[in-house]
């Protein structure tokens, strides 16, 4: 359990700390003041006022929240560390079990969006551990007082005003609606803006629940990847090996080249042997841990990962443990 909360902070940690920033201040308003500002400026967006007294009942300033949002990791882990944190065996064996179990949902899916089933797989396991660790915080909360602090306030506001959206279409109730301390909901751990732009009804049923519908969970994961730039042709990336001596200026996203080019630079598949000699595919070698450690050869699909996630140490996971769920399936 320890590493599912690893991976689920660290996730949530990379992607809200790139354009956070340092200085804030601090709110002079009292917190209840605050949300029944709040509370107006809701009704005045449309909120229907049942839903507005509804969610806010209860709510109060938490600050074990901001605790969590200004606690920094200890020490910066390597990309090593990191893998061997969120890429268990057990998550892979757990991962390879759920694969074929849902088989049949999954591969519908994947046709539907041209998304190939063990990346929608490697996220659910990533973001929250196939949806049994997501969060115990009530959303609602979770976002008041963060917009109430001073360090993201608009863009905490503009999520809570999305999060009472997504509760005033009846999509789930204000009890239910749980997630992490950000404000990151259900299983594939979506932001509140990320659900009205990329959360689907997979199984028909007028909601969008990735809550506790695999159907939805599922088809909003892959409708993300799809609508992001997601090529069904190709794979996320491999893992490579490089010559001795390799210059480590050619490390980087922003350096594209062939996979014949890279083959002529000594670059080789992990196991040996030559790279493809796809014309038409560009690919980055990356080091997250410098030239001495592992290395990868990553395609556009890559970039499509960042997307839902700005991490690279993310990103190159969820391409490995997808690999590992769709080897044993």
């Amino acid at each position: 359990m320890r590493g599912v909360i690893f991976s689920l902070a660290v996730s949530v940690y990379l992607l809200l700390s790139l354009s956070s920033p340092a200085v804030y201040a601090a709110n002079s308003q009292p917190f209840s003041q605050w949300v029944a500002d709040f509370k107006t400026r809701a009704l005045n967006e449309g909120i229907s006022p049942r839903i507005v007294e509804e969610a806010f009942q209860g709510v109060e300033y938490k600050s074990r929240i901001i605790e969590l949002d200004r606690k920094q990791p200890e020490g910066r882990l390597t990309f090593q560390q990191y893998k061997d944190r969120v890429i268990s065996q057990a998550r892979i064996n757990q991962g390879r079990k759920l694969y074929r179990q849902h088989t049949y949902l999954l591969q519908r899916i994947s046709k539907k969006y041209g998304v190939p089933a063990k990346y929608i797989v490697a996220l659910w396991g990533i973001e929250t551990s196939y949806g049994n660790n997501t969060g115990g915080f009530g959303v609602i909360e979770a976002l008041a007082t963060l917009a109430y602090d001073g360090r993201r306030s608009e863009f905490f506001s503009d999520e809570l005003i999305n999060a009472l959206k997504i509760l005033d279409a009846g999509h789930i109730s204000p009890a239910d609606m749980k997630g992490s301390w950000a404000g990151a909901m259900g299983q594939n751990q979506f932001m509140p803006s990320s659900f009205h732009n990329f959360a689907v009804d997979g199984n028909n049923d007028g909601r969008r629940d990735i809550w506790k519908s695999l159907p939805d969970v599922f088809a909003s994961t892959a409708n993300y990847l799809s609508k992001s730039g997601w090529n069904k042709d190709e794979r996320w990336g491999r893992a490579v090996k490089l010559p001795a001596g390799f210059d480590a200026a050619l490390l980087g996203r922003e350096i594209k080249k062939t996979l014949q080019e890279w083959n002529a630079l000594g670059v080789r598949k992990a196991a040996g042997g030559y790279l493809p000699t796809d014309p038409d595919i560009l690919g980055s070698v990356i080091a997250p841990d410098g030239v001495n450690g592992p290395a990868y050869l990553v395609y556009d699909n890559f970039g499509v990962i960042m997307r839902w996630n700005k991490s690279t140490y993310f990103a190159t996971s969820v391409g490995l443990l997808a690999d590992s769920i769709a080897a044993g399936g």
